[in-house]
């Protein structure tokens, strides 16, 4: 689905901006604005665009704030962080920028920590023990009763952030009476632009303490906690799902079976390139933002170690481990993984489900960008009888 934009990049990272509307991450009419004063391609523009609109859009929650008004506070201070998240989106991975991306993700981070405690029920900051460190999370409650209830944990893939969490999932969740415990785990977020930690296969030893911290607080009900992984996350918690028995449910958002196919292919495309990998990522907006991001994220300096590593993740030989209920989503124009959610959904062996997002719908974009309530509607009817039983 193009949007706004021809360049494939601009035009997904547009509607991903876009889509958060339905959570109250984005005005759509700011959206627009904003990007019709980008060219396409124009990675500097999009950062001083989108950085103009955030801080505008910060102002108006800041003065809201100092007035009193918390519902417009929390409002402007959330469409604000998702608006640095964009702004920053191009600039983190490409060695030249380094102060204002920090800049950016600072004003990200600390925007949305102003309008945490502003939530209806205001969220809490947590750390989650993991090796000699922690990794920084949120819970989100559906009131302060206290009372058990389902918890999804949930985490994202190669390129989101922790306070994009709340706009991409929990909003909906907490909607439906889900708690929701967000983190970020190695490669991710702050665990990788201030911990230094990269991304690794065995994604268990990630979700483990997070299940063992939800297990111990007492608005969850240890019962029916649920693991949601988007985007590279479909990976990431699947292969998690397979050693951590724990999970009463699991949806991966969407399926990934294998991460080096995607990346092989960039390789191979680049060395068809005459000039090669410098000529392809110069030319191409896409290229460049798998390149620069995989290399940053896997802690590596060369993109020919990148494809290599990609090779350790894959489902190949352990996705009939997985035993709870899993939702395997799948989308119709999926620029990443196309085909892969058929072939995780076709070696699982659990109670399984697939289901597929077409582009007449407005939904067929990878991770159903721009269709958050469909997303919403489709994973959580599935999730209410999976875990009434």
């Amino acid at each position: 689905m193009k949007f706004l934009f021809d360049d494939e990049s601009f035009s997904f990272e547009a509607l991903r901006a876009a889509g958060y509307t339905a959570h109250a991450g984005a005005d759509l009419g700011e959206v627009l604005v904003t990007c019709r004063n980008i060219p396409e391609g124009d990675e500097a523009a999009w950062s001083a665009q989108w950085a103009a609109t955030a801080a505008r859009v910060e102002g108006i929650g800041r003065e809201a704030l100092a007035a009193g008004h918390t519902v417009s506070a929390r409002e402007a201070l959330l469409r604000a962080s998702n608006y640095y998240r964009v702004a920053d989106f191009y600039l983190r991975t490409d060695g030249v920028h380094e102060e204002e991306s920090a800049r950016l993700d600072k004003a990200s981070r600390q925007t949305f920590a102003d309008a945490a405690p502003l939530l209806d029920t205001p969220a809490r900051t947590l750390e989650i023990p993991y090796e000699d460190t922690t990794l920084p999370a949120y819970l989100f409650v559906v009131d302060d009763s206290g009372s058990p209830r389902p918890t999804v944990i949930f985490h994202g893939g190669i390129d989101s952030t922790l306070e994009e969490y709340y706009v991409a999932s929990a909003v909906g969740a907490l909607r439906r009476g889900y708690n929701v415990l967000v983190f970020d785990g190695p490669g991710q977020g702050a665990p990788l632009r201030h911990q230094g930690l990269y991304f690794r296969p065995d994604w268990e030893a990630v979700v483990t303490p997070a299940v063992d911290l939800a297990r111990s607080l007492p608005e969850v009900d240890k019962d029916k906690i649920v693991l949601i992984g988007m985007s590279l996350g479909g990976y990431l918690a699947g292969r998690a799902a397979a050693f951590e028995h724990r999970i009463a449910a699991c949806v991966l958002y969407d399926g990934v079976y294998d991460l080096y196919e995607p990346f092989a292919a960039v390789a191979e495309r680049a060395a068809s390139t005459p000039g090669g990998l410098d000529t392809a990522i110069e030319q191409n907006t896409m290229a460049r933002w798998v390149v620069r991001t995989g290399m940053w994220s896997f802690g590596m300096s060369t993109f020919e170690e990148v494809v290599e590593a990609t090779k350790a993740y894959t489902m190949a030989g352990i996705t009939d481990r997985i035993t709870c209920p899993t939702l395997v989503l799948d989308a119709e124009d999926d620029q990443f993984f196309r085909g892969q959610p058929q072939r995780v959904f076709d070696e699982l062996t659990c109670e399984k489900k697939l289901i597929f997002f077409s582009e007449d719908e407005g939904a067929g974009e990878h991770c159903q960008e721009g269709a958050l309530f469909l997303f919403n509607q489709r994973t959580f009817d599935w999730l209410d009888t999976v875990l009434a039983r």
